[in-house]
């Protein structure tokens, strides 16, 4: 993306969200913002009419990673977390959401994105929650834990960090630089969604990412990192991560689906959650 525009993919993303709220499928993942904080930018009854399959499947990706996402934020909230990163945050809308009143919200996302979303929460006339920092970070171009420790967050205490929808637009040296910061504190937990290269891939998986990488590299935010999961896993043990689970698209689908599953299949996409025990060795 430019330096002085905000993210193409990131208002996309919001708009399959609100999409979402009035779908066959809105039981999902509930988000009450979703559409408000587009204003003028969500015209969702028209999104509805045109939607194709191609977009349907990834509205149903966008929602079942969210909704797995909070899922396990909320497990790691019983476990005693109490600070939350949103890596990459986009118009996400968890924030407004907060159900947990202790939970403080770190908020990291490039500046002019982050500048828009804050613009499209007033001009909704929404306030910016209290327990919630912004901070302002490129990726690519500054230390995310001098930036976070400068906005508050104490980097004695374990926090959970929520990366969707970010890491196949960054180089593996932002991607591993990112985790290995995350891993040096016990008790801290990141999820991510990745994309297995073209190689690994089915049939219908490699016309996927064709279709959808074309279409991200159409307006100037091209993919460029891909994993193999036995690979990706292996890197995130060595890095101290020594709890990780990893749901390809097939898994993410059965698990809010009563159909039974089907026969396995590779479609490239996953969300993977990875924690650093409180009793990991150094």
């Amino acid at each position: 993306m430019e330096d002085a525009s905000p993210s193409r993919t990131a208002l996309r993303v919001a708009r399959l969200r609100a999409l979402h709220q009035i779908s066959p499928e809105a039981a999902l993942f509930r988000d009450p913002y979703a559409i408000a904080i587009l204003g003028e930018g969500a015209p969702v009854e028209q999104q509805r009419a045109q939607e194709d399959a191609h977009s349907q499947r990834m509205r149903l990706f966008v929602a079942a990673r969210a909704r797995i996402a909070e899922d396990w934020l909320a497990a790691a909230v019983r476990r005693g977390i109490r600070q939350l990163v949103v890596l990459g945050a986009g118009l996400d809308t968890f924030s407004l959401r907060n159900p947990y009143p202790d939970l403080l919200v770190f908020e990291v996302d490039h500046p002019a994105t982050q500048a828009w979303k804050r613009r499209c929460i007033a001009d909704a006339g929404l306030a910016e929650p209290p327990t919630t920092t912004f901070v302002p970070v490129n990726f690519e171009r500054q230390r995310l834990s001098k930036e976070l420790a400068f906005a508050g967050l104490k980097s004695t205490e374990p926090s959970f960090f929520i990366w969707l929808g970010v890491v196949p637009y960054l180089t593996k040296g932002a991607i591993f630089s990112t985790l290995s910061y995350i891993a040096t504190t016990p008790g801290s937990e990141v999820v991510f969604d990745y994309s297995e290269p073209y190689e690994n891939r089915d049939a219908a998986g490699q016309a996927a990412l064709a279709f959808y990488a074309a279409r991200v590299a159409s307006v100037g935010e091209p993919w460029i990192s891909f994993f193999v999961p036995g690979e990706l896993t292996k890197s995130l043990f060595d890095l101290g991560f020594d709890e990780i689970e990893d749901l390809e698209s097939g898994d993410i689908a059965a698990r809010f689906s009563r159909a039974p599953r089907r026969a396995p299949t590779n479609s490239g996409g996953h969300i993977i959650r990875a924690r650093r025990s409180a009793t990991a060795a150094p």
